[in-house]
């Protein structure tokens, strides 16, 4: 398939700035038989007892670090420990970076360049390792917001509560996992009241979320890997509600890549640790996921090919033409969909 087949034009002003408040006073489109305006305040009964709802637990570190090289400014994305103090990051102008280079963050905190990847990454030892190193991140550096959201040098204070979500426990992601961002602890009460249960796994979302597709065939696409967990325990309660009759509720597209990478050809769910760049397009036979919860994607993106091979390339352009008439909210802090495709089988 060609990358241009999942494109589409949406209203700049569409892409939502701030999350909505309270969260789950954001819009939801329900896309099954039919399309339907709701609110994520409706799931409790939009949702079956029984169903049980798949939250990614990781949390986002304050990856974003604007220092210099010299007279010239520099801004890093990091997005993957490497471990004795190195790791991978994007930089704007990562060009013009060489081995050697110092890039000084804070008085108490810089890195040295020491080498690039092919995919344009650059490789930062830090002199800090371990808790110093978290410490001196806390101190100077700022969330790692996607690049379609404005904000100033040095961030707003603000998305440290807003760009995280309530289940975030596991430190290692460098983007939020955003669908998980509208639930709060009255919507998961309700849930539960309503007999819908939920559990965690772990998705370490990398910067590489974020990249365009520049290929001009969707195969042609390499996709970033990321460091993903789902333990035994909850392996085996995914199986026991699948088993009587449940349906698996993914929140979120990170959420749904590792269930689909941990499960067999049987659609049994097998404990899991490592990393996974499973790059889902139309075609791909989904063994583990029922039912997903996600927000409305980038044109062109990987993630709008996952929901377009999730609920059908041609109801999902349908579903964003009629949300971008009703004015939903677009993109990580906006609104989201609730996918039903076995409703409309």
């Amino acid at each position: 398939m060609r990358v241009d087949e999942f494109d589409f034009e949406l209203p700049k002003e569409l892409i939502a700035e701030h999350p909505a408040e309270p969260r789950e006073s954001a819009r939801l489109l329900m896309v099954g038989e039919g399309i339907e305006d709701r609110r994520i305040a409706d799931l409790p009964g939009l949702l079956r007892r029984g169903d049980l709802l798949v939250f990614n637990d990781t949390k986002v570190i304050p990856a974003r670090l604007v220092g210099c090289r010299g007279t010239a400014s520099v801004e890093v994305t990091l997005h993957r420990d490497l471990g004795q103090g190195v790791w991978l990051a994007f930089a704007k102008g990562a060009r013009r970076l060489k081995p050697g280079d110092r890039l000084v963050f804070a008085e108490d905190f810089s890195a040295e360049v020491t080498g690039k990847t092919p995919a344009g990454e650059v490789a930062l030892h830090f002199a800090l390792a371990g808790a110093e190193f978290r410490a001196a991140l806390e101190r100077h550096g700022s969330m790692p917001l996607p690049p379609y959201i404005k904000r100033p040098r040095g961030g707003d204070p603000r998305d440290i509560r807003d760009y995280q979500t309530i289940f975030a426990r596991k430190e290692g992601a460098v983007a939020a996992p955003t669908a998980g961002l509208h639930f709060t602890g009255a919507l998961m009460a309700a849930l539960g009241e309503a007999g819908i249960g939920h559990l965690t796994v772990t998705l370490h979302v990398g910067a590489g979320t974020f990249l365009p597709v520049k290929v001009e065939e969707v195969g042609d696409h390499v996709m970033h890997g990321e460091t993903g967990f789902l333990g035994a325990s909850a392996a085996e309660r995914l199986n026991r509600a699948r088993a009587e009759g449940g349906r698996i509720v993914a929140v979120g597209t990170t959420s749904l890549r590792l269930l689909e990478t941990a499960a067999d050809e049987d659609g049994r769910l097998h404990p899991f640790t490592g990393e996974t760049a499973l790059f889902i397009t139309p075609g791909y036979r989904f063994r583990a996921v029922d039912v997903l919860i996600t927000n409305f994607h980038l044109p062109r993106s990987t993630l709008f090919m996952l929901v377009a091979a999730f609920a059908g390339l041609e109801r999902m352009k349908r579903a964003y033409a009629h949300a971008i008439g009703e004015r939903y909210r677009f993109f990580s802090y906006g609104d989201a969909c609730l996918l039903l495709p076995e409703a409309a089988r």
